[in-house]
């Protein structure tokens, strides 16, 4: 890992892949998107997450966003590449790629299809390949609503052992997991949240930042809230907090990635659609969305 690679810390937006109404990529969207977050304080941007739908994108697709992302991001800020599949092969590969181009971490999230057929040293074996076969840090992706599959800080510690593991993203929400998570693996490895729900508590719980999704409609809030946190400033940090809540139950609880593309178009970005079998949310639920950030963005500036 070199001196000059961005830290992993600050609030990280987790972009969506923007496609066109055929469902085909729309990069050059993706670039004018990345054009307008530059313009913000965010510390850097997650492609291929959750929000960037990869599940739904080929091997090639996903290369073409990663190359896409890497030539909008500037050296300053961290461009973390999700590179996760459910065979280890095709993480490595595609892990392998992102380093190619200059990515500056790869975040991997737990296979999960056969875990039943796992067996104890199967994440680890799996997660222990990859980063033996990287030139680039690798970040441990949990998200156990998505994956059904939990992970002891047990074995997130043992993960922390290797030189290249250097991270996780923890998108359970339980901010008690989070604190156990980085009391086992030491002070040396990040501990990233992704849930603006929990974003006061996971900084007290040690935190060094967070990748949400809920960054890419409002980036200043959520910097906002990191940095009030930061500063000490608790009561701030508390009233942004407890703005944001709703508007993030109402955007990811309710609507998910389809909602966050509604919004996008809505402030003058570009969400577009999603990619089947998602659907677009109706225009009655866009402008749901438009006011809770109205009234998020409004009152936290009060």
């Amino acid at each position: 890992m070199t001196t000059s690679r961005p830290r992993l810390e600050g609030i990280i937006a987790a972009i969506p892949t923007p496609f066109r109404l055929d469902e085909e990529l729309a990069l050059d969207r993706l670039a004018t998107n990345l054009s307008s977050w530059n313009r913000t304080r965010l510390a850097g941007y997650t492609a291929l997450g959750t929000t960037g739908e990869f599940v739904s994108l080929t091997t090639d697709e996903k290369k073409r966003v990663l190359e896409t992302a890497r030539e909008h991001v500037p050296g300053d800020r961290v461009l973390v590449a999700g590179t996760g599949a459910e065979s280890t092969k095709e993480t490595v590969t595609l892990t392998g790629f992102a380093s190619e181009i200059g990515c500056d971490y790869a975040i991997v999230v737990t296979p999960h299809y056969n875990r039943r057929s796992f067996v104890d040293r199967s994440l680890v074996d799996h997660y222990r390949r990859v980063a033996d076969s990287s030139t680039i840090p690798v970040v441990v992706y949990h998200i156990p609503a998505c994956t059904a599959l939990s992970l002891a800080s047990e074995t997130v510690a043992k993960l922390a052992e290797h030189p290249n593991i250097v991270g996780i993203k923890d998108s359970s929400g339980d901010v008690f997991a989070l604190e156990e998570t980085k009391r086992a693996c030491g002070g040396g490895f990040h501990v990233l949240t992704g849930s603006a729900q929990i974003l006061v508590s996971a900084f007290h719980a040690g935190a060094s930042g967070a990748i949400l999704a809920d960054a890419n409609v409002a980036p200043e809030v959520c910097v906002g809230l990191w940095e009030a946190c930061a500063t000490g400033e608790l009561d701030r940090a508390r009233k942004i907090q407890s703005r944001l809540v709703p508007f993030n139950r109402l955007l990811l609880g309710r609507y998910g990635i389809p909602g966050i593309k509604a919004l996008l178009d809505e402030i003058g970005w570009y969400g577009g659609p999603p990619r089947a079998p998602l659907a677009s949310v109706s225009e009655e639920a866009a402008r749901e969305l438009l006011l809770s950030l109205g009234q998020v963005t409004e009152e936290t500036a009060q």
